[in-house]
């Protein structure tokens, strides 16, 4: 993967002050060099700033960006971010189209695709993708962003100048453009995080590209449309079409999400999801006389404070080492204490530009930092659940019945800490019911969907623009912030517009959760991993991580200075330190529990201090 940033002005000239706008870029890309520490370029015309640091996968030698090509007396540039898993076919059909191929790299693909069939060639894309196009002949940027959301891209209109960068720090590169929150941007913070708003950049004038969304700036205007949606149709085929679909799908994904220039790992949890991608990459390793790298994660003494929970029944290394012995696997067991836990809270925090899911967020950050020792690409179990009916609340008669994020239901747990005149400035209840509705109303029904149906589909749509949407982001910032590349097999486009339509009898048959995606997958994995109830990512569950992140927080709200003084109440928190914590009550998702709330308002503590954010309600 990549880091991609640039800034366009239909009417200005950059090349009048050259250097100036070039240390600009510069600083762009090394703000931006976790994503790519391999190569870093830039691009200035007079319109137009480009910058690009690179992950070299494919294509090690000719493969570098910002990418020129001409054709005729047209020019062409690209900066790039991500994998097109079709490439090849695609690049068969240019060729048949009379385009000429300098290089082997997908960049190339998606840059004469554009200029043999225009912005919508996007439409062909089988991948994960965020990049940037000029035309420069028609003084035009072109923005996309792929289907399921799965690389970032954010963008500002600043004093009329489009700027753009994947992750939200760079677009603060450009002079002038500052960190400022308003009372919409705290909201997204107090009321809805570790989520956001689709499309929302939390920071005041910040937007983010929106899934399958395109972007356009020239001296026309602004425009932007999307290219690709969710479409519901009626499902016709029988279960066992269903069944021999949904298998082959899957396995295609993770086998064209295997191909790479550099060695490749897994991570292996040992639940259903991750377990399915590490079968068949080994697999497919064994015919080559190959052998994979696996990674399984936990935290120290977890074996000691583990509790069992509705949320968590069972720990995962027994059977993550049961897999890895299956398949043969070369494993890793990775750990992390409590104080790295703890430190690597603020690490999080740069990863994301953002407050993210607390301990949840900095563990994923820190073993992606030690799988990047060994590989440079893994493969993940990411989003089976969301597509396939894995959580919990995609089975509960009151989730179904109550009219609200089915994650985060109860903002109880949100307001108990905050001070009273903020909770009347915020209007949490308000916000959340109005981000929830304009979701659901944009859910596509059939017009033969039962009442209860109707429910579900609005379920599976509200998990796959919110939950899933939170936990890429997770996924991509806490990997890239170690220049580590991690591919999500289960977000390829065919198994989303597949699953979509499948009536969720058929995703659970008998009340099976993830039935559908077990039957498919029979025989590839032991009987005993293939029908584990789910268990979602670990935490920890010792207390000695609580009382690290109470006495921290403890000593930022003793201090004036602070940012989150403004917002905490101090007796509110005294008396929360004084009750025992729920582990098995979460507020957000299923893990966020008592300690992740302290960590929580650490993290914003620290984002509102790093980044110099000035707030104004």
């Amino acid at each position: 993967m990549c880091g991609i940033a640039g800034f366009y002005h239909p009417r200005q000239n950059y090349l009048e002050k050259e250097s100036y706008y070039k240390t600009i870029l510069n600083c762009m890309t090394k703000r931006l060099y976790h994503r790519g520490p391999d190569e870093q370029g830039i691009y200035l015309n007079e319109h137009i700033g480009l910058a690009h640091a690179r992950l070299s996968i494919i294509d090690l030698v000719s493969g570098g960006q910002p990418m020129l090509r001409s054709f005729g007396e047209r020019t062409y540039v690209i900066v790039y971010n991500g994998e097109i898993y079709n490439a090849e076919e695609l690049k068969k059909e240019l060729q048949q189209q009379g385009m000429s191929f300098q290089t082997t790299c997908d960049t190339e693909v998606i840059l004469l695709g554009f200029i043999a069939n225009g912005p919508d060639f996007v439409k062909k894309l089988n991948g994960i993708f965020a990049y940037a196009i000029i035309d420069v002949a028609k003084n035009s940027l072109y923005l996309f962003r792929d289907q399921a959301g799965v690389k970032p891209l954010f963008y500002t209109l600043y004093e009329d100048t489009l700027i753009f960068s994947s992750e939200i720090k760079g677009l603060f590169e450009y002079p002038g453009f500052t960190p400022k929150v308003t009372s919409e941007g705290l909201n997204e913070i107090f009321s809805i995080g570790p989520a956001k708003t689709p499309g929302c950049g939390v920071f005041d004038k910040v937007k983010e590209v929106l899934p399958g969304e395109m972007v356009c700036y020239n001296q026309s205007g602004f425009t932007k449309e999307l290219y690709w949606k969710l479409v519901s149709k009626p499902h016709e085929d029988s279960y066992e079409e269903t069944m021999e679909r949904t298998g082959f799908l899957v396995t295609d994904a993770i086998r064209r999400q295997m191909v790479s220039d550099v060695p490749i790992c897994t991570f292996l949890s040992g639940g259903i999801d991750s377990s399915i991608v590490t079968a068949v990459c080994a697999n497919e390793l064994k015919k080559k006389n190959k052998q994979l790298d696996t990674f399984s994660f936990d935290f120290v003494n977890n074996e000691e404070f583990f509790k069992a929970n509705k949320f968590q029944p069972s720990r995962d290394l027994p059977y993550a080492l049961k897999m890895a012995e299956h398949f043969n696997t070369n494993h890793h067991l990775l750990e992390c204490d409590n104080v790295m836990l703890a430190k690597r809270l603020h690490d999080s925090v740069l990863a994301r530009d953002l407050p993210a899911m607390a301990d949840i967020d900095s563990s994923i950050l820190h073993f992606c930092s030690l799988v990047k020792q060994y590989d440079k690409v893994a493969l993940t179990g990411e989003c089976a659940d969301e597509i396939f009916g894995g959580y919990p609340w995609f089975h509960s008669e009151e989730a179904k019945k109550s009219h609200s994020f089915p994650w985060s239901r109860d903002l109880s747990a949100r307001k108990q800490l905050l001070k009273d005149e903020f909770l009347q400035c915020l209007h949490m209840d308000e916000y959340v019911q109005n981000a929830y509705e304009t979701t659901v109303s944009e859910t596509p029904y059939l017009a033969e969907d039962s009442e209860d149906e109707r429910r579900l589909r609005e379920i599976s749509y509200l998990n796959l623009k919110w939950f899933m949407q939170t936990l890429l982001d997770r996924m991509d910032r806490t990997s890239m912030y170690s220049g580590l590349e991690a591919r999500v097999p289960f977000a390829d486009i065919r198994i989303i517009e597949y699953l979509w339509n499948v009536p969720f009898s058929m995703k659970a048959p008998d009340g099976i959760v993830k039935g559908l995606l077990r039957m498919s997958c029979s025989g590839l994995l032991p009987d005993d991993i293939l029908w584990r109830k789910k268990s979602p990512y670990p935490k920890t569950y010792d207390p000695g991580y609580e009382s690290l992140v109470a006495t921290q927080l403890l000593e930022v709200m003793n201090d004036s200075s602070s940012p989150i003084v403004s917002f905490i109440d101090k007796k509110k928190l005294d008396s929360f330190l004084h009750t025992p914590s729920d582990y098995g009550k979460p507020w957000y998702g299923q893990l966020m529990a008592g300690p992740q709330t302290l960590a929580y308002l650490l993290m914003i503590n620290d984002w509102l201090e790093t980044y110099h954010i000035e707030t104004v309600i």
